[in-house]
């Protein structure tokens, strides 16, 4: 499909957060923003509706970006009635693949068409554009969506079917956790030596591990700067989806990133950016 206005569809985003808002923010600059809803009212958000009825009502296609499997499921049945044939929605939750199928189930049922839709990136990356997608659906409904959802983001990847990209996303938020688990003590490690960070950065650069993670969350730990890029609290989300599966039982730093994102959690750091899990070193 062209990525022309005449032929891109237009769509509402339901859940106007840290990455739904930037996503909405990008739709309205190219014209195809037909409705948005959060459930903490923005009315002055561009193109704002009351209820998400009225959103899927305006728009060809719904993109859901809310925090959890309920929240997703109180979206899919506030527009139920609204959806059918020759409606779209775009799940970009991070979801289990359980909950993927009943969600898709529900809105299919309707005649409606559903793309799993999770995506990686914090809050700069959505800024930039740079999202990117695992995709869980067909090939057709794929490549149809491609220019629209490239309004926000570098890359697309078609992944499989939508539990495959649920288990992709969880994944690659394990990997993400772990990494900042990793930095965390690791910086720690040297600091309680007496080396500076300047000398820890500075080796890190060109040691074979390091990584974008390592870049992004540098600033933050040298400054003590948590303002949420990823939330503690949604990572620990995210955790506990992954762990839910039974084919995770017996991962064990699935279940050593739990522990720490839920330590950060009772110690109030949930809103913080997930790199306070270095705040669990910290000295008083």
């Amino acid at each position: 499909m062209s990525s022309s206005s005449n032929t891109t569809p237009s769509i509402g985003v339901l859940g106007l957060g840290i990455i739904g808002g930037t996503w909405a923010r990008h739709y309205h600059d190219a014209g195809r923003l037909a409705g948005a809803w959060n459930r903490t009212a923005k009315p002055d958000f561009p193109q704002w509706q009351d209820e998400p009825a009225a959103v899927t009502r305006a728009a060809d296609v719904v993109q859901i970006v809310v925090a959890d499997p309920p929240a997703v499921q109180s979206v899919i049945d506030a527009i139920l009635p609204e959806l059918g044939p020759g409606k779209t929605v775009i799940q970009s939750s991070t979801i289990d693949p359980d909950s993927s199928d009943k969600f898709k189930v529900a809105v299919i049922a309707t005649g409606a068409r559903y793309l799993e839709a999770p995506f990686t990136g914090s809050k700069p990356a959505a800024e930039a554009k740079q999202s990117v997608y695992y995709l869980g659906g067909t090939t057709e409904l794929c490549d149809e969506l491609d220019p629209l959802l490239a309004l926000g983001s570098a890359h697309r990847i078609r992944i499989g079917d939508n539990r495959q990209a649920c288990t992709l996303k969880l994944a690659m938020n394990l990997r993400v956790s772990v990494q900042m688990q990793v930095l965390a003590e690791s910086l720690e490690m040297c600091r309680r030596s007496g080396i500076d960070d300047d000398t820890y950065f500075g080796a890190l650069k060109p040691n074979i591990t390091y990584s974008g993670l390592d870049k992004l969350k540098e600033p933050q730990l040298r400054h003590a700067d948590f303002a949420p890029l990823f939330s503690v609290k949604h990572m620990h989300k995210d955790m506990r989806l992954a762990a839910s599966m039974d084919s995770t039982a017996d991962l064990e730093l699935l279940k050593t990133i739990r522990t720490q994102l839920a330590a950060a959690e009772n110690a109030g750091f949930g809103d913080e950016d997930f790199a306070a899990l270095a705040k669990l070193f910290m000295k008083a």
